[in-house]
């Protein structure tokens, strides 16, 4: 994972197929960024896009750092009429589609120097810097690294155009990436550059950069809490961009008031378990940080940058995902974007590898199929100790899938933390509704879904529910049609809906659609026979107004109208 801290997670665009493999390096360096590929060019993006021009344009007015894989040129006439003030542009660079240049173009303010330099040591290759400051100091000293933030950006540009005209500089406070620039200091020099975290009155002749070294405790979510947070902060001559963290908690974990809170006020939000006082759990959390009491607040200043990720643990998160029926260009952006997040990731053996690929960082836990209640325990226990877990589903996690199992694991717990859990279940494109999509549109009316399997319910209740849904004239979607253990209810079941439906009504037999391999087949509800399904296949059985038509390639269409007959 990248040092750097981004706004918002860079757009990786790509023209063509070459740049790909180059693109998924990039996304390696940068987990949460997605790779757009151009329609019709590039298969295996995580989304497409039709206009190169359009789309640079709005990734840029979104504030969204671009790395485009392609020439400079066609990045800079793209984006020459959208182009705004440089102290708020995102950051922008170009890469050669087989990763042997980096060029920053640019967001300077805001760090495209740091990615061109992340970039360039992940593909082994020079950056193309070519900022005077940088260049000059070998440091952006306006765009301070991770746990340092500069407290007044037009300032520190007045300041560094009076360095960069001959004047030189001293240093005030403590900041080891300073010390290893080469900066023009001289112990009497008029020009100061301050480091700390006190608030102080801005002055021509300082640059002022605040470590980001003060954490603030708080006990419960209020409507104010910021502005109270703020007022603190006040109170104690803290500079609010020496704000590091907010530290609650785990009690508290699940309050949304104080994920709003930390969110108004950009600081990571960390929970620790409650301790005999506050004080007492702020010093398990940030030894020897000196303590004051303000507006009601704790604040702690430590004597050096806090990493948040250093103090007490985060919430941890629970996505239960679904792949789609196979194929990457059908999982949302959504999905992948949390398995590139993950930790950990836990499902039946096939599916996770359909999930990859993975980080080495990243640790899977691979079981039966048939374990669903014991997976779904052991995301719980992992998510609860702070750590991003996915659950991976087939399809949509919730048809037939993990989602009700994670869920029912949760019910039937007492264990507090699985409850404080951030549990969020994603869509995924189901096993019929691909199907329905490869064949046209069977399902374009009410439709009825059902799993033909009798493992966790009685075949009673399968047979009553089937007769009910064909006597109501829905279109039928059949899950878990046979099987080796169940030879023979497929027979049954279509003996069932022919009480209901004529010999001529259409049948979708869809078998491993969305993965390799994939076969597509449209019979009569007459021709059908068992044998022709499998445990892979989704059977769709039309109603009475469900209609086909020949196709140009020689296949059919399968469809029914949204218009239903009149009754007399």
């Amino acid at each position: 994972m990248a040092g750097l801290n981004l706004r918002k997670a860079p757009a990786i665009i790509i023209l063509g197929q070459a740049s790909l493999a180059t693109a998924q390096r990039l996304q390696q360096l940068y987990p949460e960024a997605s790779i757009h590929g151009l329609n019709g060019r590039v298969a295996g993006a995580d989304s497409g896009y039709e206009s190169f021009g359009s789309t640079l344009r709005e990734l840029y007015l979104q504030d969204t750092p671009i790395i485009a894989l392609c020439a400079a040129g066609i990045v800079i006439r793209s984006l020459a009429s959208a182009l705004s003030d440089k102290d708020v542009e995102p950051p922008v660079l170009v890469v050669a589609e087989d990763g042997s240049a980096v060029v920053p173009l640019l967001g300077g303010l805001g760090g495209v120097n740091v990615m061109a330099r992340e970039i360039g040591a992940a593909l082994s290759v020079a950056a193309a810097i070519t900022t005077s400051g940088e260049l000059r100091f070998g440091t952006c000293l306006l765009n301070p690294p991770v746990g340092y933030a500069l407290a007044d950006l037009e300032q520190g540009k007045r300041f560094v155009s009076d360095l960069l005209a001959g004047q030189s500089v001293r240093i005030e406070g403590d900041a080891p990436w300073l010390a290893q620039a080469q900066l023009p200091a001289d112990a009497a020099a008029q020009r100061t550059i301050h480091v700390g975290c006190e608030a102080r009155p801005a002055s021509r002749d300082e640059l002022l950069i605040h470590p980001r070294s003060v954490l603030v405790a708080v006990s419960a979510e209020s409507a104010e809490l910021a502005e109270h947070v703020r007022a603190a902060l006040r109170e104690a001559n803290i500079a609010e961009p020496a704000l590091a963290c907010l530290l609650a908690s785990d009690q508290h974990m699940a309050l949304p008031g104080l994920h709003q809170t930390a969110q108004q006020l950009g600081v990571a939000l960390r929970f620790a378990a409650p301790a005999v006082s506050l004080a007492e759990m702020v010093e398990q959390s940030v030894p020897g940080a000196r303590l004051s009491e303000h507006s009601g607040l704790l604040v702690a200043v430590a004597s050096a940058p806090i990493d948040p990720a250093q103090v007490g643990r985060g919430r941890g998160r629970l996505a239960v995902i679904g792949l789609g029926p196979g194929a990457a260009e059908l999982m949302v952006p959504a999905v992948k974007r949390e398995l590139s997040l993950a930790e950990d990731v836990l499902g039946y053996e096939t599916y996770v590898r359909m999930a990859g690929p993975f980080r080495p960082d990243q640790v899977l836990h691979n079981t039966d199929n048939r374990e669903e209640m014991q997976r779904a325990r052991h995301a719980f226990e992992l998510a609860a100790q702070g750590r991003s877990v996915v659950v991976v589903s087939s399809g949509d996690p919730g048809v037939f899938a993990m989602a009700a199992a994670v869920l029912e694991a949760l019910h039937e717990s007492t264990d507090p933390a699985w409850h404080q859990v951030d549990l969020q279940i994603l869509p995924g494109v189901s096993a019929s509704l691909a199907t329905a999509a490869q064949a046209g549109a069977p399902l374009g009316h009410d439709f009825c879904v059902m799993s033909l399997s009798d493992n966790l319910k009685p075949w009673s209740i399968i047979e009553t529910r089937l007769d009910l849904a064909a006597q109501a004239d829905l279109v039928l979607a059949f899950y878990n049609p046979i099987s080796k253990a169940r030879p023979w209810q497929l027979g049954v079941a279509l003996d069932v809906v022919r009480r209901h439906r004529s010999g001529a009504t259409p049948v979708v037999l869809g078998r491993d659609i969305g993965r390799p391999g994939q076969t597509l087949r449209v019979v009569t509800l007459a021709e059908l026979l068992p044998e022709m399904v499998d445990m892979r296949t989704m059977v769709l059985v039309g109603s009475s107004t469900t209609c086909t038509l020949p196709r140009a390639d020689g296949g059919t269409w399968v469809y029914t109208p949204r218009w239903y007959p009149a009754r007399s």
